[in-house]
């Protein structure tokens, strides 16, 4: 199966995605995304790349793949099937579009449609769940229209800033 569209493609993390991985993960900017508070060690992540390379999500429980663009085979962004469970045969889903130039020209959408279609036809998975910050309207936008429904709320769930905030559960139940 060919994870591409016109715009996009996904593929495996390589060695060679340490400078992307280290830049994205460090962005404050998408912390609150990823509950994520302090940095990333240069170190830490080289591990991470060295666990995720030789395993496959059966053993990890986890799929980081790499969003590029077509036109420059540039890295733009990660889609991550995680707490991969498949004997209820569900995961979460994450993406994340690190710069803020590459995101709303549907780069996202078209990553997440690919990824959909990966899981329920290859990995056979029966559902796929996102937990989205109440706030997150352009992350709500794009699971609703990939026909993830708001399966309830988990309130005051994430401390930012002083303030609680509320996180909404998605689920998309293979048809």
């Amino acid at each position: 199966m060919k994870l591409q569209t016109q715009h996009i493609f996904l593929r495996a993390l390589e060695p060679e995605d340490l400078d992307f991985l280290y830049t994205t993960e460090n962005n404050p900017d998408i912390w609150q995304l990823s509950h994520t508070q302090t940095p990333f060690s240069r170190f830490a992540l080289k591990h991470y790349l060295e666990g995720s390379l030789g395993g496959d999500i059966y053993t990890l429980k986890e799929l980081r793949l790499v969003i590029c663009k077509v036109e420059d085979n540039q890295a733009i962004g990660f889609i991550d099937l995680f707490d991969f469970d498949a004997k209820n045969k569900r995961a979460g889903v994450a993406i994340v579009i690190e710069n803020k130039e590459n995101r709303g020209k549907g780069f996202g959408s078209e990553a997440l449609a690919l990824l959909i279609d990966y899981a329920f036809s290859v990995l056979e998975l029966h559902q796929l769940y996102a937990n989205i910050l109440a706030d997150n309207r352009e992350s709500i936008r794009l699971f609703l229209k990939h026909n993830f429904t708001e399966a309830g709320t988990k309130k005051d769930w994430h401390f930012e800033n002083g303030k609680f905030k509320d996180e909404i559960l998605f689920q998309r139940i293979k048809e």
